[in-house]
């Protein structure tokens, strides 16, 4: 009952300040409208959280980090600048989390604060207004409320749909050879490998168009990184070199292995995206002419209030004359662009940029981001990458977290929960490789509808290469999936209390069934001793993966 509660509040919270669409349709609209919350239950027992995600993350380490105050009464207000912000009754569990739905404050129009703590009142913050919509989200059951009225709102806000979101998603361009091999006949190779891996979507990065940019190893410093329909009207034609039949013999390709296409696509954003709706009808034309539903959106640059608007229009026309069938995955590696709440309407956030040739590559350290992302962003709108771990192995000689040193599963494990991306030549992958994955990315496509639907919990420390760490994913009829890593440490074994994901949303507690705990995983054993999991994984860099019946 208190989860459907939970369900009413976000979605009619959500209802009051948004009304029917979610997307501002008019790029000259003005927004901002913003909804009231019910009151904390203690004046005096006040925990204010504020989360400072980081978009622009070539150049970024730590994607997500916190700061928190205890209101005492009588003290000097803090400014806070964050889009996700937390006032939590420390005795009761009940709060009130705001979502700002706004580039994160290094990509924004507006200098200044979003909120400013206010000790010694029963609502612990104050709402700064800014040009931009806020969500006021009240929860029960503490830091499980807290999280499940946060995906709730973004799942009003962007509907998961089964068969469009949380894909496997291959693109070539994490081998690093850029568009250099782009061409039909290694579009073809590519299609064949990624179909006996279990790839759903072969996307085509940079390079399949005719127009050359910046990143193309042809460009010879010619390319462009902006203001392409200036540059060439055809820019953004099928190449006539690289692919002479069209790019019909791809998707005829894909289409016979099941397996559907994503192109690569650079919005212009010359003159405050005053070319939004030529990028839109063009979107369209693929869309309905090639079906095309999944576009990587790259390069974009967001200067100004006005050139959000519009690109939020082109997203906004695209998404309505598909009928919500195109899929954009939205880059935040570099410039200033709408990042993880800008825009969470139009789908994934490609989150990374990640290299072996540069040595920039740990699978612990993306379990790290996208452990520490999921405590606010819904993971299914998290683009994560897994890369060929065998490649430049040389660069990371007698390094005991080096990305061979994992299992393949293991790294595949650690982003499954959100929207996987092989970062890497499904041609190039060892046949030892695909053997070992293929099985296990079959076992995920079977139960990934139901792991996308649940509520995800960060849980054990935060990885760091030497932690024991993962996931609960939790259900509304009480059904659980545990995900557990051993990191590089020298513990075996490891115990989850169940019990937070039970009492802490107001159903009452009962013992695990007999027998209805089934190990997923490759390896790894788990035993469920009332409301604690006991799990062992011998190898270190393992992991397992435990689906718990339903607990009440």
């Amino acid at each position: 009952m208190m989860a459907r509660m939970i369900l009413f509040l976000a979605v009619w919270t959500i209802g009051v300040c948004f009304g029917a669409t979610g997307i501002e349709t008019d790029p000259d609209a003005k927004s901002g409208a913003e909804c009231q919350a019910p009151r904390a239950s203690s004046q005096s027992h006040l925990k204010v959280t504020a989360w400072e995600l980081k978009d622009q993350t070539d150049g970024v380490g730590e994607l997500v980090q916190t700061r928190e105050w205890l209101l005492l009464p009588g003290t000097v207000p803090v400014e806070i600048t964050a889009n996700v912000v937390d006032v939590q009754d420390v005795v009761t569990g009940a709060g009130t989390v705001y979502l700002r739905l706004s580039p994160l404050p290094g990509s924004r129009n507006w200098e200044g604060s979003d909120f400013r703590t206010k000790p010694g009142s029963v609502d612990g913050v104050e709402v700064i207004e800014r040009p931009c919509r806020t969500l006021k989200l009240p929860y029960a059951g503490g830091t499980v409320g807290r999280r499940t009225a946060l995906m709730k709102a973004q799942r009003e806000l962007r509907p998961y749909v089964a068969g469009r979101d949380g894909l496997f998603l291959s693109n070539t361009w994490g081998d690093r050879n850029r568009d250099a091999r782009i061409c039909e006949a290694f579009l073809m190779r590519e299609i064949a490998a990624a179909a006996e891996l279990g790839v759903d979507v072969v996307q085509i990065d940079d390079g399949w168009q005719k127009g050359r940019t910046a990143n193309s190893t042809a460009a010879k410093g010619k390319g462009v990184w902006d203001g392409y329909w200036a540059s060439d009207p055809e820019f953004w034609s099928p190449d006539p070199v690289r692919f002479p039949n069209g790019l019909k013999p791809i998707l005829e390709g894909l289409a016979a292995h099941g397996m559907k296409l994503g192109l690569w696509f650079g919005p212009d954003s010359s003159h405050d995206a005053a070319n939004w709706e030529r990028d839109a009808d063009l979107l369209l034309d693929y869309h309905r002419t090639l079906g095309v539903d999944y576009f990587k959106i790259d390069s974009l640059k967001t200067r100004s209030e006005l050139s959000l608007k519009r690109q939020a229009a082109l997203f906004d026309k695209v998404l309505k004359g598909s009928a919500q069938k195109v899929v954009f995955d939205l880059d935040v590696t570099a410039e200033r662009r709408p990042g993880y709440f800008g825009l969470p309407e139009i789908g994934p956030v490609f989150v990374e940029n990640r290299y072996t040739d540069w040595h920039k590559y740990w699978p612990h350290q993306t379990l790290r981001q996208f452990w520490a992302l999921c405590d606010v962003v819904d993971p299914v709108r998290l683009r994560m990458e897994i890369l060929n771990p065998l490649r430049n192995r040389e660069k990371y000689a007698n390094d005991p977290l080096a990305p061979a040193a994992w299992p393949i599963e293991s790294v595949f494990a650690s982003v499954m929960l959100g929207s996987p991306l092989g970062w890497f030549e499904a041609s190039g992958l060892d046949a030892a490789t695909v053997a070992r994955l293929k099985p296990f990315v079959a076992t995920w496509k079977r139960h990934r509808t139901r792991l996308h639907a649940g509520v995800v919990h960060p849980i054990g420390a935060k990885p760091d290469g030497v932690a024991w760490t993962g996931f609960v994913v939790a259900q509304e009829d009480g059904e659980l999936d545990v995900i557990l890593f051993r990191e590089l440490n020298d513990e075996t074994d490891y115990e989850v209390d169940l019990r937070l994901f039970v009492g802490a949303v107001g159903i009452a507690r009962s013992p695990v069934p007999t027998g209805m705990c089934e190990v997923l995983s490759p390896r790894g054993t788990a035993v469920a001793d009332g409301l604690r999991l006991k799990v062992k994984v011998d190898e270190k860099l393992d992991f397992v993966w435990v689906r718990i019946g339903k607990i009440w």
